[in-house]
């Protein structure tokens, strides 16, 4: 399994999601304790995998519950109610992703790292495990000091 990414390379990624995830859907997040985390999830769950490629390479997942992820897509469409995760809800959820990794890869240009992003994929349900070949590191985001997001990050620098 190859190292995770150096803690200083975490900071674009978190600043990028705090940032976007706010315009957006104004909710006010805050960052609880990162860690390193396996990917499995017990109870139903929305992810939203984006691809890192360039001076970096791996992964960066958002993780949700699904009614957390239907009360993203509603504030995402302007309170438009979501009942279910159809293909807007999902689309909208998508570009939520590309927005907050578009805004990482050019807070690292700036710091002279460049990276591209793949389109995103997003999965839902129970009981899901997933594998990576990197040590993804855990960052749950807190909604009014409750998780209400995890971000992994599973990217290694080259």
């Amino acid at each position: 399994m190859k190292k995770a990414l150096d803690v200083n390379n975490i900071n674009p990624f978190l600043q990028s999601t705090m940032s976007v995830f706010e315009s957006v859907t104004q909710m006010k997040l805050t960052v609880g304790k990162p860690g390193l985390a396996e990917f499995t999830f017990g109870q139903p769950t929305y992810t939203i995998t984006v691809g890192v490629v360039g001076q970096m390479k791996g992964q960066a997942v958002l993780a949700m519950s699904l009614d957390h992820a239907k009360e993203i897509a509603s504030r995402m469409m302007f309170g438009m109610p979501v009942t279910e995760l159809d293909d807007m809800a999902c689309s909208a959820l998508n570009e939520l992703s590309n927005m907050i990794m578009g805004n990482t890869a050019t807070i690292f240009s700036t710091q002279g790292k460049l990276i591209d992003i793949t389109p995103p994929i997003s999965m839902s349900g129970t009981n899901l495990r997933m594998q990576a070949d990197i040590s993804p590191i855990c960052v749950p985001l807190l909604l009014e000091g409750q998780e209400y997001v995890k971000l992994y990050i599973c990217v290694y620098e080259e």
